[in-house]
Parts: structure tokens; sequence; C-alpha cells
């Protein structure tokens, strides 16, 4: 049996994109298996790995109790991620410790508790890591959704952002929002009691526009506002629908002017993965790329440039 180091495990969907950003960043790739990528190195952070199993250890078994029963051993909580004998790794986990999670309610820290992840190798072989980078099953982080008054769904990607990182904008601080329309994004920032400038060329659905701290200007594309007349902004937040290069080419001009802080956006990609513009992203100082659970085929850059001010 190869000598893995480190797991990671593909968004799903999306085990094209890792299999070229395993590529490109030159790791040595031992196998795959299904969204498994095993490699002999040390974990390095991977923006389309939904999650990471650290030092995996192949553990022989002799049935299917057995197997359960050794994953028990080493800790409660286990989520399965088959690549194969799909009955079989169905039945062990259902000997497992039921995961028994609900959706964790947004501002409530992350659960304390190890997730294992786990796979059959073989039908006598397990493959499992008692060690991950996320607490959740599969990396797959679930939020009790408010169903009520955001107007689109687009809100559950700044909740994991701000729980995952343990950063989010602090009361009073103000926050750009480009792109806003209809005000998914700026529904929780403002709900965060942030003063919240949002600019789109279509509306904020009334509730929205209609909450404290909120300024929106219609009429106007999130490009076009000129980072030289802004002033000093603590949070750039875009989640606009454009090419990854587009988004490149304003957010430059932003770091180039030094004038905020800390910035959230989404890269969507329109037909091909655009891995040039993502690896630019990636390699600004404090950045981090990622793949959180409600993006399809795009990706969230984090950039906390310097600490919120006191």
């Amino acid at each position: 049996m190869e000598a893995t180091q480190t797991v990671y495990l593909a968004a799903e969907g999306y085990e094209a994109q890792l299999d070229e950003e395993l590529r490109r960043s030159r790791l040595p790739l031992l196998w795959r298996r299904g969204g498994l990528f095993g490699t002999a190195s040390c974990a390095v952070p991977l923006a389309w790995a939904q999650n990471i199993w650290f030092n995996p250890v192949f553990i022989p078994m002799a049935s299917i109790g057995d197997a359960a029963a050794k994953l028990r051993s080493l800790q409660r909580n286990w989520a399965c991620a088959p690549c194969d004998f799909f009955r079989r790794s169905a039945l062990i986990q259902a000997k497992l410790p039921a995961i028994g999670r609900k959706p964790l309610v947004f501002g409530s820290p992350l659960p304390k508790l190890p997730m294992g992840g786990w796979t059959l190798w073989d039908e006598n072989t397990l493959l499992a890591s008692s060690d991950t980078a996320s607490p959740f099953p599969g990396g797959r982080a679930s939020f009790a959704e408010n169903t009520q008054e955001p107007p689109s769904r687009a809100y559950l990607k700044l909740w994991e952002v701000f729980t995952l990182t343990g950063r989010r904008p602090a009361h009073g601080e103000l926050c750009l929002d480009l792109g806003s329309a209809p005000g998914g994004w700026t529904w929780v920032l403002a709900g965060l009691g942030a003063r919240v400038f949002s600019v789109d060329k279509a509306e904020l659905a009334s509730r929205v526009a209609a909450m404290p701290g909120v300024d929106h200007c219609a009429g106007s594309s999130a490009f076009g506002l000129d980072p030289q007349s802004a002033g000093e902004v603590d949070w750039l937040f875009c989640d606009v629908a454009c090419y990854p290069s587009r988004l490149w080419a304003m957010i430059e001009r932003w770091l180039k002017k030094g004038s905020c802080r800390n910035f959230v956006c989404t890269l969507k990609f329109q037909g091909r993965t655009d891995f040039e513009t993502a690896e630019r992203f990636a390699g600004i100082p404090g950045s981090q790329l990622m793949h959180l659970s409600c993006n399809k085929h795009e990706l969230t850059w984090l950039s906390f440039q310097r600490e919120n001010r006191g």
C-alpha cells in the first residue's frame, strides 16, 4: 500500500479542478479514487479541496463490525467518503455512532469535537484519518437557514466565511458591497451592525434597502467606483457575476490604493476554470482561496490585510 501522508477530498463535482490544481502545485500524486487524492507530502491549502485528511492510516478489518469497532476505538465521529464498495461502506457507517449534528445557527462557534474521514480501500482494508481540516462531515458546513428575510441564498456564503475564519465586520465598520442586488450580502452585513455602501445597477430588495446603515447607489456598476475617491474602507465585498480576470483588474486597483483592509470576493468561472487568475488572487499576501459549501463553479477569495481598528 502507498505511504500516504495527506488525502484531499474534492468538492463534489469538481474533481477535475482539484486534479489540475494538484498538478499545477507540483504535489506528488500517489493515487486517485473518486473524489479522494492521496499524496506523500505534507498538507498544503488547496482551493478545490472540500476537506483534508491528515496522516491517514490503512487499517485491516475482518468484518463490518470489526471495521466499525476499530474506528470507534480511535474517536466518536466519522464521515464516510465512499469511492467503491458502496453497500459495504454504508453498512459500516450504520454501525458507527450517529453524527446527529443539527445545522449550525449563525453566530454559534464551530463544533469542537473532531470529525474523522474514512473510506474502504478494499473489501478488508479501511483508509481512515481521525484528524481532518474540517469539523463538518465531508467538509461541508450546514446552517439553519433563514427562509424569510434574505432576498437570496447568497447570504450563506458570508455566514460560512465569518464562521470558518472567526473574522467579521465590527459594529459601525464601513463595508462596500459591489454588485449587491438583490442584497443577500448587504442583508448579512447590515444585520451585524456595519455601515454598508451598496453598489449595483439594479435595486436592492426593499426590505434590505430599508435596513439601518444601508446606503444604496442604484444604477452604478460595481466596476465604476474609483478607489481614489472612495476614501478609507474597512471591508470590500463582491459577489458579482463576471470573468475572474475582470475582478482581478478591479481588485488590483484597490490593492494599489491601499485604502481597504479586508476583502471577500467570489471568483465565478465562466466556462473553463481560470487557474491563472485564481493563482494571482492566492498569491496576494494574507490571502486564502476556498471552495465554500454553497459555492458552485466558483471560489471565494479572502484577504485580511490588517487587524480591525480598536
